[in-house]
């Protein structure tokens, strides 16, 4: 299922994500003539990021949010451009020399049927760079979000909820890559990027977007704001430091792979 983002409010809310990305970009060996895919491009700032690169070559980008979409096209450049698309239903004509994904597939349940597609769309030679939610990520978020969905007053609303995540470990990942045969050289590991947000409004801020997007979705109107508000109270209280800063679990996967 996809969910619709606010694309200006996560540009605010997701420097820690783009600090990732970022770096995972700069160190990545990229030619000037490279045709590169982002999947779950988001607001776009990465996107540009990576079209810098390939003075000679371009970028798109796809998301599946609309909000998210309407954010990037904002930016331009002669060799960019972005696409309303569903990362579940990558089709191309196109053939590409790198597929890049940071912070975005752990919205993605199927990462074998994503290997395929992927794999469909690469020019022989061509590589994935993955980064996303692995197994310890949000430990904190994830634990309130369980025991406030099971209050009297919103536990009918959430009886046939399914988890918006995938988040494996890395050992389940390697099998997983190795098992679809599409890809070689194939390097895998975790990263710990635990996080200290500074203040309450950096993690209310990262709270509203994305976080807390699927559970408020499939709420009543006149219910999402106590919800909401329930949710950033207890957060607040679960992960505040004694030094006035508030402490997430940060956990993700990298994937580093060539079309066999």
């Amino acid at each position: 299922m996809a969910f619709d983002f606010d694309g200006k409010r996560y540009k605010e809310a997701s420097k820690h994500q783009k600090e990732w990305g970022n770096k995972i970009i700069q160190e990545m060996n990229i030619k000037e003539d490279s045709f590169i895919l982002d999947l779950g491009c988001g607001d776009g700032v990465l996107t540009q990021i990576l079209s810098s690169k390939v003075p000679k070559g371009k970028v798109i980008g796809i998301d599946a949010s609309k909000g998210m979409i309407d954010t990037a096209i904002e930016i331009r450049e002669e060799n960019l451009e972005f696409r309303f698309m569903d990362i579940n239903n990558i089709n191309f004509e196109e053939k590409f020399d790198l597929i890049f994904s940071n912070a975005a597939l752990h919205w993605v349940k199927n990462h074998k049927e994503l290997f395929y597609k992927c794999n469909n769309v690469l020019k022989d030679g061509g590589r994935i760079r993955f980064n996303f939610g692995g197994h310890g990520n949000c430990q904190n978020f994830f634990e309130v979000v369980k025991e406030i969905t099971k209050y009297e007053e919103y536990n009918t609303y959430f009886k046939d909820f399914e988890w918006p995540w995938y988040m494996p470990s890395t050992h389940e990942y390697k099998e997983l890559a190795n098992e679809a045969k599409v890809f070689k050289n194939i390097n895998i590991y975790e990263e710990n990027v635990d996080r200290y947000f500074q203040n309450e409004e950096q993690l209310i801020g990262w709270i509203d977007q994305p976080t807390i997007v699927p559970f408020i979705s499939i709420l009543p109107e006149n219910i999402k704001q106590e919800f909401r508000n329930k949710l950033v109270e207890k957060m607040l209280e679960r992960t505040k430091q004694e030094d006035g800063t508030y402490f997430e679990t940060f956990r993700r996967i990298n994937i580093l792979a060539e079309k066999a």
